[in-house]
């Protein structure tokens, strides 16, 4: 299976809101995959979540 790459996107995309809970640690990745590419905490969760969710194996 590839490997996620985190990538720089200028695009806007639709979104909804929804409140979820994420644990300590798993945050604390997140946010410093954020700073470290530059890019918003709301895109780095939403490519993780598409990595996911393509490569589900149902």
């Amino acid at each position: 299976m590839e490997k996620l790459k985190i990538k720089k996107e200028t695009q806007k995309i639709s979104s909804i809101n929804r409140t979820i809970r994420i644990k300590p640690e798993c945050f604390d990745k997140l946010m410093e995959l954020s700073e470290k590419n530059g890019i918003s905490f709301n895109k780095v969760v939403n490519q993780c979540l598409e990595y996911a969710l393509d490569n589900l194996d149902e």
